[in-house]
């Protein structure tokens, strides 16, 4: 069997879908990778696995870079030939699902993990209209699986007609977690109460909101708490903010940007409690899978993707939407409770072996595979 995993970065590919090549690679299968690179291919690589460098861009409608986009994928899946393409991603489900039109040998599984920017960046009605036509023309198709993170974005392509019930499929771990990897963690002893957003530094993972909430309890608790903003800079997304935009709001003792963190399992052993107010259509955020499973409370927005991972009351605190008010006063009962921390991190524990399990996610993925592959013999 030969796959192929089309991605926007190889970045992403490294942090939310390695293991399921890892898989592949000991099933006896050909994997390749095609991917935008951003000086990761060597670890891809060293896996043993094929890499395709991607001309794409993340964000954004430039019709001659999707034209070049299309027309190299168009001659890779030529050249490779491979039994199964998965695109991850909406940029890739759409160019990708195009190159692949009428390519009735391959089966094509398109993993929508969150719509993401392309309902979020303030493009109008008639983008998305002529996107969601362009997604139903292309999933008319009988060898395509569309795989699912949550059940909003799965009730989107159902209700928009993009898809056939029977095509979609709802993997609830999103990309799983190793959970022994990320265990359970002690808190620590520290009397500073951390309160981390681990996210890509744009707009509407709730950057500005998170700060705003700090600002609101700095009179409370300065010098018993500090807010730590964790993560890059995004210059490829419309939404990016510049490093001049994060200092301006950071004083660097009680609010603190410490940039992107390689090993997130080290920085949660020094947190207490995951704020994630994020209002970006998630798929199903990483983060939050992984403050679960390491056993962090969670105060999250009653946003997409966010509300499959929090339990309200029992992980942590799910409140409405851009409500700043009330996320800094779930914030606040969190920093004030030693013992609702632990009790509520004791739960994400729990969840995060309930659901979470990579093992789970990885055998949920080969079950689909195995599927649009039939699916593909029989066209």
């Amino acid at each position: 069997m030969k796959l192929l995993i089309v991605v926007n970065r190889d970045r992403f590919f490294l942090s939310h879908r390695k293991e399921i090549a890892i898989e592949a690679l000991k099933r006896g299968w050909e994997v390749t990778i095609a991917a935008v690179d951003t000086g990761l291919m060597d670890q891809i690589l060293a896996m043993g696995v094929n890499v395709a460098y991607l001309p794409m861009s993340r964000s954004g409608i430039n019709p001659l870079k999707e034209f070049k986009t299309l027309l190299f994928l168009r001659r890779l899946y030529r050249k490779e030939r491979p039994d199964i393409v998965h695109h991850v991603g909406m940029k890739a489900i759409l160019i990708g699902t195009f190159a692949a039109y009428r390519n009735k040998k391959i089966g094509i599984v398109n993993a929508v993990c969150g719509l993401g920017s392309f309902y979020n960046n303030g493009r109008t009605g008639k983008v998305e209209a002529i996107t969601i036509r362009a997604l139903r023309f292309l999933h008319n198709q009988s060898n395509i699986i569309c795989l699912f993170q949550n059940s909003d974005d799965r009730a989107f392509f159902l209700n928009n007609r993009i898809m056939k019930e029977h095509q979609a499929r709802l993997i609830k771990g999103g990309s799983g977690i190793d959970l022994e990897v990320f265990h359970a963690l002690d808190f620590p002893a520290d009397d500073i109460v951390r309160i981390i957003l681990p996210s890509r530094m744009i707009k509407e993972k709730g950057v500005f909101l998170f700060v705003q909430a700090a600002e609101r309890l700095r009179d409370r608790f300065y010098g018993k708490a500090e807010f730590l903003l964790a993560g890059e800079l995004d210059y490829g997304s419309i939404s990016s903010i510049s490093e001049q935009e994060i200092l301006s709001v950071c004083d660097g003792t009680y609010v603190k940007w410490v940039g992107y963190i390689e090993d997130m399992r080290s920085m949660y052993a020094s947190i207490h409690i995951v704020a994630f107010p994020s209002y970006y259509h998630e798929g199903l955020p990483r983060t939050l899978i992984e403050a679960n499973a390491v056993g962090r409370p969670i105060v999250t927005f009653d946003s997409v993707g966010c509300r499959e991972c929090v339990i309200d009351g029992y992980n942590g605190y799910v409140v409405p939407l851009l409500d700043v008010e009330a996320l800094s006063e779930r914030i606040a009962e969190l920093i004030s409770s030693s013992s609702l921390r632990e009790e509520m991190g004791k739960h994400g524990r729990e969840l995060a072996e309930r659901v979470f399990s990579l093992k789970d996610v990885v055998d949920g993925h080969f079950r689909i595979y195995d599927e649009v592959a039939a699916l593909a013999k029989k066209s």
